[in-house]
């Protein structure tokens, strides 16, 4: 029993060491595509795949950058395998210009074939009134607020238009909640196999945007979710942030970003840990923060953030 409990912890020990080692590489892999460095990237993600080859947007990504360094057989080949591990979005596959060197290729076309005899079979078995009942509150929940971005450039954060633009985004909120409720009381949180990935994420975004009570209700559902496939670990991970900056604590994966009302700019809201914040993103499937954060403008200094993480804390009160 001793040997077998030893063996287990050397175990143990060695499949933590091998997930960080991955979660390294994959962000420096990541980090040198962005600086174009294509060849180099390709390399380190080919050290990661060597680890582990199961996430679909880890080795997608790793084709989109061996397919810019030229590696195309590399890149064929992390394709398929990304599309084995649940690869789905075809309209991206399609007119993502990493992948434009593989365009030319006789294999291009039998990857595009095998997605989409894939999601056939997929979608054989989707139940069809309920995809369309989310993807109808889907469109609801998102149409007011990709318009809030221009409005809030055009007229300003405490203008009357953006007052406005918040009040029936809240009101359509309200009503998509309580449908969302009863789906979710009634069948559980639906997996994508079911319904589609983008029907399959409207349950998260109206929990995400509903009151604290109900985002803590539903919290452990969409935890078992996600051991089970039928919900996304990255957002998860958003929806923890969100209650644990309502709930006065610091998040954890640096998903949630504040408006700085003195000067109207925006910030990281406070987080833990901040030097291996990239490491916790990428074991739920995020991008690193200093991607993430571009959406704001802003540019992510870990030394600078943890030397203003005082007064951040102060403005979140």
């Amino acid at each position: 029993m001793k040997n077998s409990i030893y063996t287990l912890l050397l175990l143990f020990l060695f499949t933590s060491f091998n997930a960080q080692e991955y979660s390294k590489l994959i962000i420096e892999a990541n980090k040198l595509y962005e600086t174009k460095d294509y060849k180099m990237s390709t390399d380190l993600y080919s050290k990661a795949f060597k680890i582990e080859s199961k996430n679909p947007n880890d080795l997608y990504n790793g084709a989109c950058a061996s397919s810019l360094a030229g590696d195309t057989k590399k890149a064929f080949k992390w394709l398929d395998l990304s599309i084995e591990n649940g690869w789905t979005n075809l309209k991206h596959l399609k007119s993502d210009t990493d992948l434009e060197n593989l365009h030319p290729q006789k294999e291009w076309g039998k990857t595009i074939e095998k997605l989409e005899k894939k999601l056939a079979a997929i979608e054989a078995n989707y139940d069809k009134p309920l995809q369309a009942e989310l993807l109808a509150i889907y469109d609801e929940d998102q149409k007011y607020r990709i318009q809030m971005d221009d409005v809030q450039k055009k007229y300003g954060q405490d203008s009357k238009e953006m007052r406005d633009l918040w009040k029936i985004t809240n009101q359509k909120d309200s009503i998509n909640l309580i449908k969302v409720k009863k789906i979710l009381d009634e069948k559980g949180w639906v997996g994508k196999d079911k319904v589609g990935a983008q029907a399959n994420s409207t349950l998260f975004l109206v929990i995400q945007h509903s009151d604290l009570e109900t985002q803590k209700k539903y919290l452990p559902m969409m935890k078992e979710a996600v051991k089970k496939g039928n919900a996304s670990s990255a957002s998860l991970a958003l929806l923890i942030d969100r209650i644990e900056i309502r709930e006065g604590r610091k998040q954890i994966y640096g998903s949630q970003i504040g408006i700085n009302k003195n000067n109207s700019t925006y910030y990281v809201l406070p987080l833990i840990d901040p030097d291996n914040v990239d490491k916790r993103r990428a074991e739920v499937g995020l991008d690193p923060i200093s991607d993430y954060v571009k959406n704001w403008n802003l540019i992510w200094n870990v030394e600078k953030y943890k030397s203003e993480l005082p007064e951040l804390e102060k403005l979140n009160k």
